[in-house]
């Protein structure tokens, strides 16, 4: 399991380890790490060029020392600093010392760099010199030719309490980026805790984080920003307390959790999904409803409904009932709100299911017949709401934009205000359930923005719940099988896909998690 701390527990974890040991061992760990990563992400260091994009925080200090051991490995390393009089002073003599060049954003030289002193260039250059003016030449000319002609761009710029988007000098060295861009703990411009992105931010094609995964890092927008993710060991694990901020479960937890009948197994002892779903306008949302749950581990699947005839002629094993839900026998978990219509027998429809006694999963109409702040505490069992984020923004009574920027804000005040476990659709789908952890999905992909894939999903967490899974792991497990299948059916090209085809690679992914 992938797990996420906030700045603040982050950095009060950092300062326990920092009091154990010598003045400095810290950066010198991360330093070697984002070092050991870029040489890994380069191929070949010797002749390669690097470019450092140099703040006034850690994280400068951080490339700076990553800098100076490419450096010492043969690669030609540039340093461009963004704020001068702040920069990591130990870092910048490190990296002078192993030959590696230092200038300003606006492409001077920086005073007591290698145009003072003379110092050759890590792959020996026998025309260093210390003349300002040929300094400027083996750059290009300055600071944006030294990144755009780099191989390896190290984005040092902001740290993880930086807030709010790039500054306009360094938007302009990033723009300016060809080659390869490695963040260092997470891409500047993003908001660790929370994964916004207010402004320009750093696109980082890798990001390099230190002791612990950031929430910001694993939660859309900042997500798509951050590359691929590569954690290193600084000896932190000590010192963070058990229960983190965010979490994402892996092939692993997903399998351990998975439900398996035994031999004295029956259809009934599974788990019944009732689902309650489709109308005469929108039969194929029960279908597929239907579909979702016949694939989730229950033993059986009941439809309640007015596309009874639609179900049975693609699902003959369904048990159908023409309703109301109340009367349509006993299930273990009810899935409400597909293609339901608005109208009164849909709302009925909601509160019959409502009042029972069993976890029950609304999406998609059922959502939209859900009284504003309704305190679903009030249920003897587990509810869980599936919106997308206008569904969320309807609910909230804010825009979709709100929405789709602070998504982590979205589903905790979801969750805290309708006392559900809220699964949170969209390019990072989240699971929020009171006083525990948010869950991140990723499994995800852009191929499930698709019509009918959410009804899918609503019928395999159902199927779920009537295994017996705690609400919040149904979701978790569902949204991750769900996405799974969804790059199984696309694969090897990323072709399109319907919604059908996403449940029909439900049994061939849940073998494949198992295995």
């Amino acid at each position: 399991m992938r797990i996420a701390y906030s700045v603040e527990t982050v950095r009060a974890a950092e300062r326990e380890l920092m009091a154990r040991l010598p003045e400095g061992a810290l950066m010198q760990r991360a330093a070697a790490g984002l070092a050991a990563a870029c040489a890994d992400l380069l191929g070949r260091v010797y002749g390669s060029r690097v470019a450092l994009l140099v703040g006034s925080g850690d994280n400068g200090g951080d490339a700076l020392y990553a800098g100076a051991r490419l450096a010492r490995r043969g690669a030609g390393v540039t340093a461009v600093l963004l704020n001068p009089e702040r920069a990591h002073g130990g870092g910048l003599a490190a990296l002078r010392a192993a030959g590696g060049r230092v200038v300003t954003a606006q492409g001077g030289p920086a005073a007591g760099g290698p145009a003072a002193s003379g110092s050759a260039t890590a792959g020996g250059d026998p025309a260093a010199s210390g003349n300002a003016a040929a300094d400027r030449e083996r750059t290009g000319g300055g600071a944006e030719a030294a990144v755009a002609r780099a191989d390896l761009v190290i984005d040092g710029i902001v740290g993880i309490g930086g807030k709010g988007g790039l500054r306009p000098d360094a938007e302009r060295l990033v723009r300016a980026v060809r080659g390869i861009a490695v963040a260092v703990d997470l891409p500047s411009g993003v908001d660790a805790d929370t994964g916004e992105v207010r402004g320009s931010a750093v696109r980082a094609n890798a990001t390099i984080t230190f002791g612990a995964y950031k929430p910001g890092l694993l939660i859309d927008p900042a997500h798509t920003h951050a590359g691929a993710l590569r954690l290193i060991d600084i000896g932190l694990d000590a010192h963070l307390p058990a229960d983190p901020d965010v979490e994402a479960l892996q092939h692993e937890d997903v399998a351990a959790l998975l439900p398996r009948p035994t031999p004295e197994s029956d259809k009934y002892r599974r788990g019944v999904v009732g689902v309650v779903a489709g109308s005469a306008r929108y039969p194929g949302a029960a279908v597929l409803a239907v579909s979702g749950a016949l694939r989730g581990g229950g033993g059986a699947v009941r439809y309640v409904g007015p596309a009874a005839d639609d179900v049975i002629s693609r699902f003959p094993e369904t048990l159908v009932h023409t309703g109301p839900p109340a009367k349509a026998g006993r299930v273990q978990s009810w899935v409400v709100g597909p293609g339901l219509g608005d109208g009164a027998a849909a709302k009925h429809s909601l509160d019959d299911v409502l009042a029972s006694d069993v976890p029950v999963l609304v999406d998609a109409d059922g959502l939209h017949l859900l009284p504003t702040g309704s305190d679903l505490r009030k249920r003897e069992a587990a509810t869980v709401l599936t919106p997308h984020a206008g569904e969320a923004a309807a609910l909230l009574g804010v825009s979709r934009e709100e929405v789709e920027s602070g998504r982590l804000a979205a589903v905790r005040a979801l969750s805290e205000r309708y006392g559900a476990t809220v699964l949170l659709k969209g390019s990072t789908t989240l699971i929020a359930a009171e006083h525990q952890p948010v869950r991140v999905n990723p499994t995800g992909t852009g191929w499930l923005a698709t019509a009918g894939s959410g009804d899918v999903l609503s019928g395999l967490i159902g199927s779920l719940l009537a295994t017996g899974l705690p609400a919040r792991d149904a979701a978790s497990v569902g949204a991750y099988l769900h996405g799974l299948a969804a790059r199984r059916a696309t694969t090897p090209h990323g072709a399109p896909i319907a919604a059908y085809d996403v449940s029909t690679a439900l049994t061939d992914t849940w073998r494949d998690v198992l295995a």
